[in-house]
């Protein structure tokens, strides 16, 4: 863990962004909506094949130059090169800042290169975009779990928890963090 400072009114502010949320909230198109619908009544071993197909979804900008440069981001995370993969999601986001998915993968850029506060910004940008955006809502509960944030971690993994009941992951960490808050208020 990073020993940078936090902007943690800007944390706050997302988190308190997010709580207001009414779930579920319209989505950015009716496939969208269906898909998220399906999330809340699937089985749970149906979970991963819509996730999956939503953020295929989202994962679409309309422009093949915004898809090369989110793919080439993707692709540097996944061989540990979060310096070059933020260059690429930037270059997105300055293009396309509309395009919530190029935000949200720019968040996780910065995440894998231990910077907390941009990786917020971003967040936050995603959302204001995506409301609905689990993988999003994840990435804040994630960056308030490693700041020593559990109860703050724990309100937000519940949030995602409404959008995606099934979600292993999610489940994980809210037994995880279920015992380190256990008594104190929410």
């Amino acid at each position: 863990m990073s020993t940078q400072r936090l902007d943690f009114k800007r944390i706050v502010a997302a988190y308190a962004a997010i709580v207001t949320i009414s779930l579920p909230a319209v989505a950015q198109d009716a496939t969208d909506q269906e898909l998220l619908q399906q999330l809340q009544t699937a089985e749970p071993e149906q979970t991963a094949r819509i996730t999956d197909r939503l953020i295929d979804q989202w994962s679409k900008s309309g422009s093949a130059a915004m898809d090369l440069l989110l793919r080439r981001g993707r692709d540097a995370l996944e061989v540990q090169q979060p310096g070059l993969a933020i260059e690429h999601l930037t270059a997105l986001t300055d293009h396309a800042p509309d395009f919530a998915e190029g935000w949200h993968t720019l968040a996780l850029a910065y995440f894998h290169a231990d910077m907390f506060g941009p990786a917020v910004d971003a967040l936050e940008h995603t959302l204001a975009l995506n409301p609905q955006h689990f993988g999003a809502l994840q990435g804040l509960a994630a960056i308030l779990e490693v700041t020593d944030q559990p109860a703050l971690a724990y309100r937000v993994y519940r949030e995602v928890e409404k959008i995606t009941p099934h979600d292993p992951d999610v489940q994980e960490a809210i037994a995880r963090l279920a015992p380190l808050i256990d008594g104190t208020a929410l």
